[in-house]
Formats: C-alpha cells, structure tokens, sequence
C-alpha cells in the first residue's frame, strides 16, 4: 500500500481501536456518555447543523415516542417499526435541542425525503442501519445523514465508490478494516447525496471520498465523518436552502 494512503488508514484504525470501535461499545475513550438529563449526545457539525447517532433499543428505551410515530407504524413488522420509530424520534429530539419541538407528523416528499408540516426552512434527515439509527437537523439548512454497520463488500463495489488507486489501498487492508473503512467512505456518499435530495439518483458512489478523510465539499455541499464521535460509520452533510432537489432521501 502507498505510504499516503496507509498513514492515513492507519491512523484513522488506529484512533477506531483506542476509541473502542473495534469491540462495537457504545462509549467510547474520548467521547462521553451523555450529560446527565440529556439522554443523546448531540454533535454540532456547523453553526446551525446538529445530528446524533445511537443504537435503537436505547433510543426507544430512554426517549418518549409520539403518538403519531405510534399510529404509523401499525401493521409494520416489529423489526421495521422498530427502525422508523427510533430515527424518527431521534429526529424529534434534535428538533427540541434547536428550540423547534414537533410532536406532529412527519411526512415524506416524493422518493422519501423527509420534512415537517408546519415548520419550512427546517431541514431534517434520518438513517438506520442494523440496530443503529442516526438523525440531523438543521434551522435554516438542507441536511443529509447516513449510518453504516460495517459489511463484508466485493471488490467490484469498492472499485465503483473508490478511485482505482484508494480501492487498491483498500484491497491491501485486513478484511474488517477494509470493511469498517468502507462504511466510513459510503456513509459519507449517502449523506451528500441525501442532503442534495437526490438519494441514489444522485449517484452516490461518484462522490469522491478518500479513506481516512474527516470532511469535505462535493459541488453545493459540505459534509463532515464523525469519526471521532461515533462508535459506527456515521456522516453527516449540509447544503443551503435551494441546492437541495427536496425528493428523495433513502434511510
């Protein structure tokens, strides 16, 4: 592997592995529980753009569920019900933390993109991801945010999200380095291209992401990996009102 791309690699394993990600714990060496009161740790990734990621059970168990989120969800499978009612209620919280509470329903443009009635120019994005969800809010922003467990992936897809010289750097690493990376790399795609409200018609894997690479910019759009934040790849991007499609956001 190329001394630049190994360095960088390194050092990002290196920081997973004294930061607890290697064992999956939810605290981390670094990185607090949440203050007392305040059942989420919440990060600002810009002046006017928070998000948060935690595993689902404990969102669910420590949070209060809106009777709404309770309505939709009847019929679903406990497994899926599970998932949309954690983000969502994650996605509440932040709103609180930013002093724009919603109990009310959140609806879905178009592909799925989600947004709230009643509160424009607010921009929201939701993610989950086997047993973790993530959520980012924003006053006056379009936002994107995406979880990503890391997972065995063919050296096929990596060539399709990597230039060839960061795929073969990957393809050099121990398999579940190569994988946690990965979902670092592809956690970073899926949230440009939510923020911009294209989804996956947004070509996600076109977005360059080098590995190791803490942030960025990608046309309109800023983006952020909160490596040092999150026990689980987890990404979140931000782009001005009016740069965003408004019409897809896969969770």
């Amino acid at each position: 592997m190329g001394g630049w791309l190994h360095d960088r690699v390194s050092a990002a394993w290196w920081r997973v592995r004294v930061g607890g990600l290697a064992c999956w714990t939810e605290r981390r060496v670094g990185r607090p529980a949440p203050p007392a009161g305040r059942p989420v740790t919440t990060i600002e990734v810009s002046t006017d753009v928070v998000c948060a990621a935690r595993r689902t059970h404990r969102v669910l168990a420590d949070l209060p569920v809106a009777a709404s989120d309770r309505a939709a969800v009847t019929g679903m499978p406990s497994w899926r019900a599970e998932e949309y009612l954690a983000a969502r209620t994650l996605v509440r919280t932040l709103l609180a933390e930013i002093g724009r509470p919603h109990d009310g329903p959140i609806a879905n443009r178009g592909c799925g993109r989600p947004w709230i009635p009643g509160l424009p120019g607010v921009g929201i994005s939701l993610s989950h991801s086997a047993g973790w969800v993530a959520a980012a809010v924003s006053p006056g922003r379009a936002v994107g945010v995406d979880v990503q467990t890391p997972v065995e992936v063919s050296a096929e897809v990596i060539a399709r999200c990597c230039s060839a010289a960061d795929a073969a750097g990957l393809a050099a690493l121990p398999d579940s380095v190569r994988a946690l990376e990965f979902a670092w790399i592809w956690s970073t795609q899926e949230a440009c291209v939510k923020a911009t409200g294209a989804g996956l018609g947004g070509l996600p894997w076109t977005v360059p992401v080098a590995p190791g690479q803490p942030g960025g910019s990608w046309n309109e759009v800023e983006w952020v990996a909160l490596r040092e934040h999150s026990a689980v790849p987890f990404s979140c991007a931000f782009t001005e009102l009016g740069h965003e499609r408004g019409n897809a956001d896969d969770e």
